[in-house]
């Protein structure tokens, strides 16, 4: 609940700061995250309530809430989106020259559009075949149409959400590292200005992004290696500790990323500090944080 609270308040923020139009990326990041941290709530309220999963209604509850598939969906559609914002930071910064050809608006925009589309028909489709209600209780991705098929499955999840995943954050992101030093060892050598409020933004949001994918990594690890595992060993039966250790960091990435954001991310910042009733009396006369909403002029 905390972390759907405070993912609210960086979507607020960061339409006040009217970064969501200059980062859509971003803001689709934290719409996901948002819609993870309340179906996440949601998804297991339901199960402490031991609802009956009896007739159609059960069924339904099993397929949509209880096999976790609504929270999967925005659970991936959050990985895909993080891998569209980092291959959009890449070419800002390592590919500036293709910048303006590759990254219009529609096609943000589409990036955005498949990362819901995506992460729903592959969960939906996997969830529909490989789950069902037996003796009032729900069993999900068990009933594979072979072992086989759930041994590919769970090597292509795995390659798919995992290490291509990384193999994309190392890329992009060592890349820009290069490129970003090598630009202030030049700046430096001539004796030029420290930046623009432009490229402070764009260091705060670079930063930012490799704190949120390196945190990815570091708490989702050890899910997919776990579900891996239960798919090339079907009788597989992990610890309880070593299963719900894995599950608490994947669910700790939701609640707390928005928090990074918080602290990391310079434009939202302004805005949350802004909401402080404290902090902004201490501001000097002359001071203001900008909360422009759209449609609403400044005063």
């Amino acid at each position: 609940m905390v972390g759907a609270v405070a993912n609210a308040l960086i979507l607020y923020a960061m339409v006040a700061s009217e970064v969501h139009k200059k980062q859509l990326l971003i803001f689709n990041q934290n719409a996901f995250d948002l819609c993870s941290a309340l179906l996440l709530v949601i998804t297991y309220t339901m199960k402490i309530c031991d609802i009956p999963l009896t007739g159609m209604l059960g069924y339904w509850l099993c397929m949509i809430f209880f096999s976790d598939n609504l929270l999967w969906c925005s659970i991936i559609g959050s990985t895909i989106n993080l891998l569209s914002i980092t291959v959009e930071r890449y070419i800002k910064v390592v590919r500036s020259k293709w910048s303006n050809k590759l990254l219009r608006k529609w096609v943000k925009c589409s990036a955005a559009a498949f990362a819901w589309i995506a992460s729903i028909v592959y969960n939906m489709a996997t969830t529909f075949s490989t789950s069902a209600v037996v003796d009032g209780v729900c069993y999900s991705y068990v009933f594979w149409k072979s072992e086989m098929a759930a041994l590919a499955h769970g090597v292509w999840n795995f390659v798919s959400f995992f290490v291509v995943v990384i193999s994309v954050f190392v890329f992009c992101y060592a890349n820009i590292v290069v490129v970003i030093r090598r630009q202030a060892r030049v700046m430096a050598g001539h004796g030029g200005p420290a930046g623009s409020s432009t490229s402070h933004t764009q260091s705060s949001v670079i930063k930012t992004m490799i704190l949120v994918s390196a945190f990815y990594v570091v708490t989702w690890t050890p899910s997919y290696v776990v579900y891996l595992l239960l798919h090339i060993k079907p009788h597989f039966t992990p610890h309880d500790a070593t299963y719900y250790a894995g599950v608490f960091l994947g669910f700790f990435y939701i609640s707390a990323n928005p928090f990074i954001y918080a602290f990391k991310f310079s434009p939202v910042r302004r805005v949350l500090v802004g909401l402080i009733p404290w902090k902004r009396s201490q501001q000097a006369p002359g001071e203001c944080v900008e909360m422009t909403v759209p449609g609403i002029a400044p005063k």
